[in-house]
């Protein structure tokens, strides 16, 4: 049996969103178990309806709002930091919540703990693309500043996820820039654009442009914590943009609302692919054992797909190759 601890009490959503969502993931997959961390009134009755469910009951959360570093230091018996806890001690194989992110790339770190050598752990998720190929992005957001060695480390986690997750056996690999050339960028970007090229075990194809995110060019794009958080968000206001423009053309008129209608359907499932949910949110590469972060306005189908995900990462020993990508070479 693979053991995931899921998060009860994490998310904008109340818990009985959450708790949907692990019941689906248990049904979905005979083989898993489920540790479900958060309040005794919430997690202690639905853990009693399920047999592949055991509550770890836990007296604090850590809100949205709150210094991550600070919460997690003050707040030992949360549902985040037990929860990460729980793995240190083998009591689970992973961790997946859609509470801070900043909590959790916190508790990851401290109470997980890194794979040896991995400077920074790194957050990353596949976007949807044309024809159906996906792209992993990293970093979303982790690390704002990113030296050339860390940036290869990046490109050595993000293959690895695009392999065990994606099912890419071959990822191709790029650096997000401001244009295709080697020559284009600013002084970083140069820097990394060598080291990457110059890495041992990378198909590197060069640099690429925003265009390029959701072109299904490339397998794994590499990017700095800023810039990657920046394109992501950029991206998410884009969708929120178009779904207004098209609910404001659907009421103008009787004709344009029927054609809304015929493809509410496909735009939702557009939406969907974008937001991650798919796949439940993302991964904190880098740490020694999987977690997840999901989407803090989450749904019971994220929260299944980011439970079942977990699970896929601890049994295609997502960490170990990982560690093995980086160790270093005889």
């Amino acid at each position: 049996m693979t053991r995931v601890v899921v998060d009860a009490m994490g998310g904008d959503e109340p818990p009985e969103v959450v708790l949907e969502g692990i019941a689906r993931a248990l049904e979905a997959d005979q083989d898993l178990e489920v540790l479900v961390a958060g309040d005794e009134d919430k997690v202690a009755p639905f853990c009693a309806k399920h047999s592949r469910a055991e509550a770890l009951v836990t007296t604090e959360v850590i809100g949205m709002a709150e210094h991550p570093t600070e919460a997690v230091r003050k707040k030992r018996d949360s549902s985040i930091v037990r929860g990460c806890r729980a793995v240190r001690e083998g009591k689970a194989d992973a961790f997946f919540s859609a509470g801070s992110t900043g909590a959790i790339l916190t508790a990851g770190t401290l109470v997980v703990g890194r794979v040896k050598g991995v400077g920074r752990a790194a957050l990353a998720s596949a976007l949807p693309g044309i024809g159906g190929r996906m792209t992993t992005l990293i970093d979303l957001g982790a690390n704002a500043d990113c030296p050339p060695e860390m940036l290869v480390q990046f490109a050595h986690m993000a293959c690895a996820y695009a392999r065990v997750v994606v099912g890419v056996p071959n990822p191709r690999v790029a650096l997000l820039n401001n244009g295709t050339e080697e020559t284009k960028g600013s002084e970083a970007t140069l820097a990394a654009h060598a080291a990457i090229a110059a890495a041992d075990g990378l198909d590197f194809a060069g640099n690429c442009e925003g265009r390029d995110l959701l072109a299904g060019t490339y397998d794994v794009i590499v990017t700095d914590g800023l810039t990657g958080n920046v394109a992501l968000k950029t991206m998410e206001g884009t969708a929120k943009y178009i779904v207004s423009e098209l609910k404001a053309a659907a009421a103008s008129s009787g004709k344009a609302a029927v054609g809304a209608l015929l493809i509410k359907g496909a735009l939702k499932d557009m939406a969907a692919r974008l937001s991650g949910d798919a796949l439940g949110g993302a991964a904190l590469l880098g740490l020694k054992a999987p977690v997840l972060v999901g989407h803090g306005a989450t749904n019971p189908e994220a929260i299944k797909n980011g439970t079942l995900t977990a699970a896929r990462c601890v049994r295609e020993d997502l960490c170990g190759k990982i560690a093995e990508a980086l160790a270093p070479k005889a």
